[in-house]
């Protein structure tokens, strides 16, 4: 759960770093190419702190895939369609 936790602020300072270079590009007057850069930096560490973080947690097994397209990875959760699969079997009546 600290994983996903440390994942979703990862995330959402890689956003506020985006909009704040956006604010940064259209309304600074003063030296934003300064500011803009540092925004750039700041932005390509935490999305390669992102990255490093997803690609930890699927090599520790604490994240993983759930989709069902992924029948390799879960072959116990797949399921076949009631329209694919072959009607059961009638059981024979005993002779009375």
């Amino acid at each position: 759960m600290l994983l996903k936790t440390i994942i979703v602020v990862l995330f959402i300072a890689v956003l506020i770093s985006l909009f704040s270079g956006l604010n940064f590009l259209v309304k600074d007057l003063g030296n934003s190419k300064r500011r803009l850069l540092v925004a750039l930096g700041t932005r390509i560490t935490l999305a390669a702190l992102l990255l490093g973080t997803i690609a930890y947690g699927i090599f520790t097994g604490q994240l993983g895939s759930t989709a069902p397209w992924d029948r390799k990875l879960h072959p116990d959760a797949t399921r076949v369609s009631p329209q694919t699969a072959p009607p059961p079997p009638v059981p024979a009546k005993k002779p009375e």
